[in-house]
């Protein structure tokens, strides 16, 4: 890692250029909600002025430029004799500006999967390789708890990150690119004042969280509690949406589809997100659904987050946005959940 400091108006310089000769896509206000708080979304820019870098945090997350809502997997064409398949997971070179720690951080757990895992994506690598990325700190919504599961700094998985220290950027850059890119701007080697400012920043974000959730021993925990009636309390009120699946920048459970052309000439593959709290995501052939309760379909997704992916790789899934939280129509957010089950469990030991 090589640090720097570059002033904000050159940092501005450095993105008017990487936009002039890329796709480049960064956070934007969208829309305001019933709060007429804004609303940020991550799309394509064409100016250094239509980035909000100031933003809170994307209603969705940046998972969904890695894996589509919906993509298709191949294509086929059928003769009377034959059959010619195409598949196509070239991507071109684009940026990424202003992702925070927790969605880097998402996206490194998604590389364990779809990248280093045992079944690597070649869709997912192409995109990944792709993208260069420029990830951005930022003060915590009140009801983030990126901090309790982490996730609320990160050391890899970006190209150059940078940390406000008033009237400049401290940078931390992670790859070769990075590093020759902003060779043609004014990048000075930090000073003992810089280096202050920016512990001090850190100790200020670490700060500035507001929420807390337990997860120390939650697999065990989470095991103890597998027939809680906390499961029920919470799966009465699940709408079984998937809206929580499709915001989480972790998420990653998906379906696959074959469409066949009435003229049976053609057909293609799509694979399509989805979600474990959907009624028929447990149904297999022949009409049985292992899970046909709301309560199961909501506590598998939650022992997936906190307990299974725990035991495979180490970590929990979830690294603590709270998306889920503020997305859910029920207002079911992983902090009371577990904070619930918690308290059931002191109750009844």
């Amino acid at each position: 890692m090589i640090y720097r400091v570059i002033s904000k108006s050159e940092f501005r310089k450095f993105l008017e250029s990487l936009i002039e000769s890329n796709v480049t896509i960064g956070p934007v206000q969208s829309d305001v909600d019933r709060n007429n708080d804004p609303i940020y979304k991550f799309q394509q820019v064409h100016s250094a002025d239509e980035i909000e870098l100031d933003y809170t945090i994307s209603y969705t997350a940046v998972k969904n430029f890695f894996l589509p809502y919906r993509e298709k997997l191949s294509e086929y064409t059928f003769t009377d004799d034959d059959w010619d398949q195409t598949i196509e997971y070239r991507v071109h070179p684009r940026v990424l500006v202003g992702l925070r720690p927790c969605d880097i951080n998402a996206l490194n757990i998604l590389d364990r999967i779809f990248y280093k895992g045992t079944y690597p994506s070649p869709y997912y690598i192409s995109r990944r390789k792709n993208t260069f990325i420029i990830g951005l700190d930022h003060e915590p919504l009140p009801d983030c708890f990126c901090s309790s599961m982490n996730h609320h700094t990160v050391t890899e998985g970006f190209d150059v990150f940078c940390s406000d220290i008033g009237d400049s950027y401290y940078l931390a850059i992670n790859s070769s690119p990075a590093f020759d890119f902003l060779k043609k701007f004014q990048v000075t080697v930090p000073t003992d004042e810089d280096d202050k400012s920016y512990i001090e920043r850190r100790k200020f974000i670490k700060k500035s969280f507001k929420t807390n959730v337990e997860i120390g021993s939650l697999p065990s925990f989470l095991d103890i509690e597998f027939d809680s009636p906390i499961w029920k309390k919470w799966g009465d009120k699940c709408l079984n949406c998937g809206t929580c699946a499709m915001v989480c920048p972790t998420c990653y459970c998906y379906q696959v589809e074959e469409n066949i052309a009435v003229n049976l000439k053609k057909a293609s593959k799509d694979m399509m997100l989805y979600s474990c709290t959907i009624l028929d995501f447990a149904e297999v052939a022949g009409g049985h659904n292992f899970r046909p309760k709301k309560e199961d379909r909501l506590k598998y997704r939650y022992y997936h987050h906190y307990r299974g992916f725990e035991e495979n790789a180490k970590e929990p899934i979830c690294v603590g946005c709270n998306r889920c939280g503020r997305a859910c129509l029920a207002d079911i957010n992983p902090k009371d959940v577990i904070n619930d089950l918690r308290l059931d469990n002191e109750e009844r030991s």
